[in-house]
C-alpha cells in the first residue's frame, strides 16, 4: 500500500485514525496503540511485488512474519541489554540484523561477482528484497545502542512493536530513536483527537503528495528517456537528464517526507525532520545535513564516532568519513554504482574538511553553486543501470562536439529545459514545508490553498493497481 494511493487515503487512513480515537476516548490506551501497532501490520502486509521485467504482481506475506521475528528478537535482545548486562551481546545483535540484511540485500550481488571474478559456477541465491528492512533495521540497531548506553527503556512488547511498526516512517523513514517516539506515545493528549494537528497533518500531507505525483511523477519520463539513450544524447540532453533525476528524486523524498510528517501529525505524533531545502547547501558537509537527515545521524552516531571519529588524528579522520559515505552507498543498495556513489560523496567530504581548514570561505552563491553540481554529477552514478550507462552519461556532459540544440534523441523539447529553469529557481527560492507551516497562522485563504494541492494530487494520482512500478517511492527500493 502507498501513501499515494486511492485505498491508503480513503479507506486505510480514516479507518485505523478511526478505531485509535475511538479506543483512546473510551480510556483504553493499549488497546489503542495495540489497534496502531496491529493496522501497521496490515499496511506493511499489503505490499505488491512486481517481478523484475514484468509478470503478474503478486502479495508476500511471508515478509510480514520476518518483520515480526525480527521484532521480537530485538525486543528481547534489547530487554537484557537495558539491565546492563553486556557482555558481547550488543555486538552479536548488531551482527544478527547486518547478517539478515545483508543476506536479503547482498546475497545475490556478491554471488554473481565472486562467479565474474574467479570465473566460478555457484549458485546464485533468488531472494526478494522485503520491503523496508534496510529501514526497520537500521531502527532496532539504534535501538540496541540507545538500550545498551541506558538511552532508551521499553518493558511493554506490545508498545516496542508500535514503536517499531508505526507506519508513517516504517517504509522509508525517518529513521526514529525510541526516545523520540514513544514518549509522544505515553502522552494522554496523543490519543485525543487535536483539530489543530489535524489541520498541520492536512497541510503536510496536500503538499507532499502534490510534489509527488504532480513534480516528481511528471518530470520522472524526461529523466528515463535520457538514461535510456545515453549513448545517443547530446550535451545539453544529458545536463538536462542529470537536473530532471536530481529534481525527481529531489522532490519524490521531500513529498514523501512531508507526507510522514502529516500521517504523523494525525496521530498527535512529530516526527523527526528529514529534509531540509538540500540543494541550497554551501558545501557537502551542509547537504548531509539537509539530505536524509536522520540516515545522516545514525551514520555519524553509529558508524562514524565508533570508527573513532576524529579523535585519532587527521588521517583516521579522513578515512573514517570516507568509510561511513562508503557504507552509507552500500546501504542504498547492492551494486557498483552505489558503492562508486558513496566512495564519492566520501571523497568530497573529505575535500571539503580540507578545504575548510584552510580559512579560505568562497562567496556564497559560488560555494553554493559548485555543491550543486557535485551533487548533481553524483546523481547520474546513482540512477544509472550500470557503469557502462554512467560512463556514457558522464561522457556526454563534458563532450563540446555534441553541444547542439536542433537534435532532442531523448524527445527532449525547449519547454522541458524551461522548466527545470523553473524548478531550480523554486528549490531555491521558495519556503520549505516546515517554514510555511510551522512559522504561521492558517488562515481560510491558507485552508483554500491547500485544498486545491490536495485536489490536484487526486487528479493526477495514478491507481496503484495499474502503476504500481510508476507510484512507488524511490526511497522503497533501499
Amino acid at each position: 500500500m502507498l501513501f499515494n494511493s486511492f485505498p491508503f487515503l480513503f479507506l486505510f487512513l480514516p479507518a485505523s485514525l478511526a478505531v485509535y480515537f475511538i479506543l483512546g476516548r473510551l480510556g483504553a490506551p493499549r488497546l489503542a496503540n495495540a489497534s496502531l501497532a496491529l493496522a501497521s501490520l496490515a499496511f506493511y502486509g499489503f505490499w505488491r511485488y512486481e517481478p523484475p521485467g514484468g509478470g503478474e504482481p503478486h502479495r508476500l506475506y511471508a515478509y510480514v512474519a520476518l518483520l515480526c521475528a525480527s521484532t521480537a528478537a530485538n525486543y528481547a535482545l534489547g530487554s537484557v541489554l537495558q539491565t546492563g548486562r553486556r557482555g558481547g551481546l550488543l555486538a552479536a545483535g548488531i551482527a544478527a540484523n547486518l547478517a539478515v540484511l545483508g543476506w536479503f540485500k547482498y546475497s545475490a550481488f556478491a554471488a554473481l561477482t565472486l562467479n565474474a571474478w574467479f570465473h566460478l559456477h555457484a549458485p546464485v541465491p533468488r531472494v526478494i528484497l522485503p520491503l523496508a528492512i534496510s529501514f526497520y533495521t537500521f531502527t532496532q540497531i539504534a535501538f540496541l545502542v540507545d538500550a545498551s548506553r541506558g538511552l532508551a527503556r521499553e518493558l511493554s512488547f506490545g508498545r516496542y512493536c508500535l514503536f517499531v511498526f508505526f507506519f508513517p516512517h516504517l517504509i522509508a523513514g525517518p529513521i526514529v530513536h525510541h526516545s523520540e517516539i514513544m514518549p509522544q506515545f505515553a502522552r494522554p493528549e496523543a490519543r485525543r483527537w487535536s483539530f489543530a494537528s489535524v489541520a498541520a497533518a492536512l497541510c503536510w500531507l496536500s503538499i507532499g503528495l502534490f510534489k509527488k505525483v504532480a513534480i516528481a511523477d511528471a518530470i520522472a519520463p524526461l529523466a528515463g528517456a535520457v538514461f535510456a539513450h545515453a549513448g545517443q544524447v547530446t550535451m545539453i540532453e544529458a545536463w538536462a537528464g542529470a537536473l530532471a533525476y536530481a529534481f525527481q528524486i529531489y522532490f519524490d523524498f521531500s513529498g514523501y517526507s512531508d507526507m510522514a510528517i502529516g500521517l504523523g501529525l494525525f496521530f498527535n505524533i512529530r516526527l523527526p525532520d528529514n529534509f531540509d531545502a538540500p540543494y541550497r547547501a554551501s558545501d557537502i558537509v551542509d547537504f548531509w545535513r539537509r539530505w536524509h537527515m536522520t540516515l545522516s545521524r545514525f551514520l555519524r552516531d553509529y558508524v562514524y564516532i565508533p570508527l573513532g571519529g576524529n579523535r585519532l588524528g587527521g588521517f583516521r579522520r579522513y578515512l573514517n568519513l570516507f568509510l561511513t559515505m562508503l557504507l552509507g552507498g552500500i546501504w542504498h543498495g547492492a551494486g557498483w554504482l552505489f558503492l562508486l556513489w558513496g566512495a564519492y560523496h566520501g571523497a568530497l567530504l573529505v575535500i571539503c574538511h580540507l578545504w575548510r581548514g584552510l580559512r579560505k570561505p568562497l562567496p556564497e552563491a559560488l560555494a553554493r553553486a559548485l555543491t550543486f553540481v557535485a551533487v548533481l554529477l553524483g546523481w547520474v552514478l546513482f540512477r544509472a543501470a550500470g557503469p557502462p550507462q554512467a560512463r556514457q552519461l558522464l561522457g556526454a556532459m563534458v563532450d563540446l562536439r555534441s553541444l547542439r540544440w536542433d537534435r532532442w534523441a531523448s524527445g527532449m523539447q525547449p519547454s522541458h529545459l524551461a522548466a527545470l529553469a523553473g524548478l531550480l529557481i523554486f528549490v531555491n527560492l521558495a519556503p520549505t514545508t516546515k517554514r510555511w507551516i510551522e512559522t504561521r497562522e492558517l488562515t481560510l485563504g491558507d485552508a483554500i490553498q491547500v485544498g486545491v494541492l490536495f485536489s490536484i494530487g487526486l487528479l493526477l494520482m495514478r491507481d496503484v493497481a495499474l502503476h504500481l512500478s510508476q507510484s512507488e517511492f524511490i526511497y522503497f527500493q533501499f
